[in-house]
């Protein structure tokens, strides 16, 4: 009896030393930006896309309504819409990063050894809600500090691949903002904006400003692919990573905490293969 008290008591005090090593330590890691160099890396220059994309879309807006004329008005119109979406993916950018810190610290310095605290008081109380809290705890912890990491990294593989049609997307966005530019300029001077107008029309200035039209018409499907791509890997992927986490740990674990402490103690008992008492 006294040699299980002494092994109890040993458990016991390495969770109240881990406890104290993670609020003190390991928190500190955790929570700095420069344990999480790499993927702040990966996230900044993810950040730094989608700026290009919005002002590419914003310059490529504003130069095609120089146009002649109201058939390049949608599209305008159009390419400014997609700032709305473009706002919306830099915003889940900064959450991500600003999370990325605040998760570590909330794992290392609240849930960790609240999970510690808890195994250690288990020992000593035949109550099987404490020990299950306290791995659904420890579980929890490890899961919200390794999700956006794990889903940075998943969206790197997919970015890697649209990559090189995102940044022609850009180039084409600026090649066709200036040549929207250099047509105005063309027909500014001429007498002014309707006289230049006038006497380019015959001259065929209708017909480049036209294929203009249409080079903008496939860049806004270029833009709203772009849109699309960062908005999955930005949104949707760290979400389906949280829930991969959480089918994970319910899975391996197969932990459904009770209701009361009675029904908890018949859980784990019934887990373990032994009797667990009538049914009532």
């Amino acid at each position: 009896m006294r040699e299980l008290d002494r092994k109890k008591l040993m458990f016991a005090a390495g969770a109240l030393v881990m406890a104290l090593l993670s609020m003190f330590v390991l928190s500190k890691f955790a929570s700095s930006a420069r344990f999480h160099a790499a993927t702040l890396a990966a996230l900044e220059e993810k950040q730094a896309t989608v700026l290009e994309l919005t002002a590419a879309s914003t310059a490529a807006s504003a130069a095609i309504t120089l146009i002649p004329g109201d058939t390049a008005t949608p599209i305008a119109e159009k390419l400014a819409d997609l700032s709305t979406g473009f706002l919306v993916v830099l915003c889940a950018i900064y959450l991500e990063k600003y999370l990325l810190t605040i998760t570590g610290f909330a794992a290392f310095h609240v849930l960790i050894p609240i999970a510690c605290l808890l195994f250690a008081l288990s020992l000593f109380v035949d109550w099987e809600t404490p020990r299950l809290l306290a791995r659904k705890l420890l579980v929890f912890g490890i899961a919200i500090v390794l999700v956006i990491p794990a889903s940075v990294k998943v969206s790197d593989l997919i970015d890697q691949t649209y990559q090189d049609s995102i940044q022609a997307t850009i180039q084409a966005a600026k090649d066709t903002a200036g040549e929207a530019e250099d047509s105005q300029a063309e027909l500014e001077e001429d007498g002014g904006f309707w006289d230049g107008l006038i006497g380019k029309v015959t001259s065929g200035i209708t017909g480049a400003a036209n294929q203009i039209t249409e080079k903008v018409g496939g860049m806004v499907n270029d833009f709203i692919e772009a849109l699309a791509v960062m908005l999955v890997t930005a949104c949707l992927i760290p979400i389906l990573v949280l829930l991969f986490f959480v089918w994970l740990v319910k899975i391996t674990f197969s932990i459904e905490l009770p209701a009361g402490g009675r029904g908890g103690f018949r859980a784990a008992r019934k887990g373990r293969g032994g009797p667990t008492g009538p049914e009532e």
